[in-house]
């Protein structure tokens, strides 16, 4: 029975390929006949053309509004050591409470310990000490070890909380800012200026996946990693308030000049705020690892007078929120002429009919017609 088994699946099994292709139709006599295909040419400006030009790519002007060169060593790294020069005041408060105060206590307890443990090492050495003390309790010593630790962390515990307390509660916004974190890309909307746009890293010129729609780095966008083909321009000298959220996976909004480090969580608000009076370009990245191109994502902030911020707000297809509310007045709704534009024959307009009057109650001949019939005669 086995064997017939056997023979039954090889039967079955060499039998498939010839059903199948006795059911399959024969080709058409018309079928068109299938051609290679012919590889496309690379568009201009790929690695494959690096010699060509970019293509359809719109001039910049550096120096211009969104396209300001950033100053070396001022909101970039520098390679020095230590926290980047800090331009809003919760991180110049920071700077000094680390450099001024942290520093210095770290590095006297640290002398002091180091000092006091040489001296042990050294006083109480086995030559110098045959016999060794039998003594197990010093309450002086004791007091003081507890106290004065006590006093260290009260030193640091209040100043810190005072400058918690000065982040976390930020003033007015005078700008709003929703920060959205993507793989890998991040994007800003101005909700009170009508702005959205999203922002990539810029790549360099010999870099194999930039595409021809991409315009390559150079030294006036910023640093390598760092440049980013759409900036966030915001207003000097007025609060910034950042909405910070993500749409895939946890991203951080890190900008080191300003202070700010704000995770970006999938589904969640987070707020963080800045203001800064020293125009110029700042660069931060994300900060939480967040996948393959996680190093890639930077953030490129341009700080500029506000005149140039309503510049680039009407550049980008926004307007400014008091320019929206004057056009929504001197507009109406129903396309009327407004009580300030004259009618074609240069005459001013008839002043409307009071409220609750003509507009309410309508002229008796229009509804009526033995009214208007007197009214003719």
């Amino acid at each position: 029975m086995r064997l017939i088994g056997w023979a039954i699946a090889l039967a079955a099994a060499g039998l498939t390929p010839a059903a199948a292709a006795a059911q399959a139709p024969p080709p058409s006599q018309n079928a068109a006949v299938a051609t290679p295909a012919t590889p496309a040419t690379p568009p201009a400006g790929t690695a494959q053309n690096p010699g060509k030009p970019d293509a359809a790519q719109p001039a910049i002007v550096y120096g211009s509004v969104g396209h300001m060169i950033p100053t070396p060593g001022v909101g970039e790294p520098d390679g020095s050591k230590g926290i980047q020069l800090q331009v809003t005041p919760i991180g110049e408060e920071a700077s000094k409470f680390h450099n001024n105060w942290l520093l210095p206590l770290c590095a006297i307890i640290s002398i002091f310990v180091l000092g006091l443990l040489m001296w042990t090492i050294f006083r109480y050495r086995r030559a110098a000490n045959p016999t060794p003390s039998r003594n197990s309790h010093n309450t002086l010593i004791e007091v003081i070890w507890t106290v004065v630790p006590v006093f260290i962390l009260a030193a640091i515990a209040i100043p810190s909380i005072i400058l918690l307390h000065n982040q976390y509660t930020p003033p007015p916004a005078d700008v709003t800012v929703k920060v959205t974190g993507h793989q890998w890309y991040w994007s800003y909307e101005l909700p009170d200026y009508g702005v959205n746009f999203d922002s990539y890293m810029l790549k360099e010129a010999n870099d194999p996946t930039r595409q021809a729609n991409q315009r390559a780095r150079t030294d006036n966008d910023g640093p390598p990693l760092l440049a980013v083909d759409n900036r966030l321009v915001i207003p000097a000298g007025k609060v910034v308030k950042f909405i910070v959220t993500a749409d895939d996976v946890i991203h951080s909004f890190a900008m080191p000049a300003f202070w700010i480090k704000q995770d970006a969580n999938p589904g969640q608000l987070h707020e963080t705020w800045a203001k800064v009076d020293r125009p110029g370009v700042y660069f931060g990245q994300c900060s939480e690892l967040c996948g393959a191109r996680h190093g890639f994502m930077p953030i490129a902030i341009e700080v500029v007078p506000q005149a140039q911020f309503a510049a680039w707000v009407a550049q980008n297809g926004g307007h400014m929120p008091g320019a929206q509310s004057a056009t929504a007045a001197a507009t109406p709704t129903n396309g009327a002429p407004s009580a300030a534009q004259p009618n074609a024959d240069g005459n001013a307009p008839p002043a409307p009919a009071a409220a609750g009057t003509a507009a309410a109650n309508p002229a008796p001949a229009a509804n009526n017609p033995d009214v208007a019939n007197r009214t003719n005669q």
